[in-house]
């Protein structure tokens, strides 16, 4: 059974920033992509960014120069750095792990307000 434990989450003002972190029980390169997705209330869950295991990278529009994933492979951690944060960004973002399957973690909050 795969766990992905996030943590990081937050109340920030706008313009802030935030790091989440997103730590698998088994090597990170065991999967073909890791990713953060967040769903927004009344909203569908959406891709934020993802990671494959080839270090392959892509973001959705509205993040574009402001977040950034990376990971750390020793530690079996995937990141994302959330730079210039907007009201719109509030949400709960889930870390997201595929091989043959899907795997998520609980999610957690990110509230941009001032």
């Amino acid at each position: 059974q795969v766990q992905l434990v996030e943590s990081g989450g937050g109340l920030v003002q706008p313009g802030g920033s935030l790091r989440l972190s997103c730590a698998a029980s088994r090597s990170i390169f065991s999967f073909n992509a890791m990713g953060w997705y967040r769903q927004a209330p009344g909203k569908q869950r959406e891709l934020v960014a993802a990671i494959t295991s080839g270090g392959s990278t892509n973001y959705a529009n509205s993040v574009v120069g402001r977040f950034t994933i990376s990971r750390d492979n020793a530690k079996n951690t995937v990141f994302l750095q959330m730079n210039k944060l907007k009201p719109e960004d509030t949400a709960v973002y889930y870390c997201n792990a595929k091989d043959i399957y899907n795997y998520w973690g609980q999610g957690t909050q990110v509230t941009v307000s001032s």
